[in-house]
């Protein structure tokens, strides 16, 4: 099954650096046509599949891909997979994928975080709007099945679950993420939001994960939705996978959901978070097409960096009330304006 990858960095594309005349192929023809608009131009676009050789603009499928896959690509009628298999509700199986602790001593909750706050106010500047903990559902049965929707997904991606940034070796070492090396500086993540964040992830670890689904649409692919109501300012997720350097993943073209983690003065400094081997449900919450009024309006989602403890981190935070049932959206060019949105549904 092609999953829908997502890449949002500030590597070039190497077409960009291209005379217009080759570069820009819009209106050229070739002898393949796609099979969804009976078109042949933009030939550099057309994906043939390893089974049938029939050609598809990368636009045109439903996911869309950015561009050309790495390795053999099978077109939605020879793909054998085109749905995804459930991932099994069964408590045991949940708790090993997701490693989840069992700490009955723990007290914190998003309602005891809030009485601090209600006891700390009068000290706090008015004007200054706090970051709030999501708010797990009650029923256990229904986050076991918002677990399961999530495991789903990580598993025809073939990922592993981490909630957490993480540095292996021969990539970027965790002494290379240093926030003050921003490119204009780093807003720090005020001490109270930090604690609020620590909540999140403690939750998480316990198994009392965000309200949300992860939905297969075989027009988007891999989506999220919330699946109770979610105040504006919530924290939904941090953005987590593996620390690279910028510089190693400048020819990695095939769209692997690489996020900025770091935009340095030097080159050199920059950092990316690669969520294709490890990452969390922010691989799969889709980006709005910021080239029209309608796609502007799904926002709901901010993604925003902070220095936390001197440290780069991306979190996704909701920018306004969400309701139930609906999808989640952000900016994929918050930051860089390079990411080809305009194709986007």
């Amino acid at each position: 099954m092609v999953v829908s990858l997502r890449r949002r960095t500030q590597a070039t594309n190497p077409r960009f650096d291209l005379p217009p005349s080759i570069a820009d192929d819009s209106d050229s023809d070739c002898d393949t046509v796609c099979e969804e608009c009976s078109s042949g131009k933009q030939p550099s676009k057309l994906l043939l599949c390893d089974k049938c050789d029939k050609g598809f603009h990368l636009f045109c499928l439903r996911p869309i891909l950015v561009s050309v896959p790495k390795g053999s690509w099978f077109c939605p009628s020879c793909s054998k997979h085109q749905i995804p298999k459930s991932f099994p509700l069964v408590q045991t199986k949940l708790i090993d994928f997701f490693k989840i602790k069992r700490s009955p001593d723990s007290t914190s909750s998003p309602d005891s975080i809030g009485k601090k706050r209600k006891r700390t106010s009068l000290v706090m500047s008015k004007k200054k709007r706090k970051l709030l903990p999501y708010v797990p559902s009650v029923d256990p049965q229904r986050r076991f099945e918002q677990m399961a929707s999530l495991a789903t997904a990580l598993r025809a991606s073939d990922t592993e679950f981490r909630n957490e940034l993480t540095y292996v070796s021969g990539k970027a070492s965790r002494s290379a993420n240093k926030a003050v090396l921003e490119k204009g500086g780093m807003q720090v993540l005020s001490k109270q939001d930090a604690e609020t964040l620590a909540l999140c992830k403690n939750m998480m670890d316990r198994g009392e994960c965000p309200p949300l689904m992860v939905v297969f649409d075989p027009y988007e692919g891999f989506t999220v939705e919330a699946d109770r109501c979610i105040k504006d300012l919530t924290i939904i997720t941090e953005y987590v996978g593996d620390v690279d350097y910028l510089s190693n993943r400048e020819d990695d073209y095939d769209g692997d959901s690489m996020m900025t983690l770091l935009h340095a003065s030097d080159p050199s400094q920059c950092l990316v978070i690669c969520p294709d081997k490890r990452s969390n449900i922010a691989r799969f919450i889709s980006g709005i097409n910021n080239h029209t009024p309608e796609g502007r309006k799904k926002q709901n989602l901010k993604c925003v960096r902070f220095n936390i403890n001197g440290e780069a981190r991306v979190l996704l935070v909701a920018n306004r009330d969400i309701s139930k049932g609906e999808r989640l959206y952000y900016d994929y060019n918050g930051y860089e304006h390079s990411y080809p949105t305009e194709h986007f549904v």
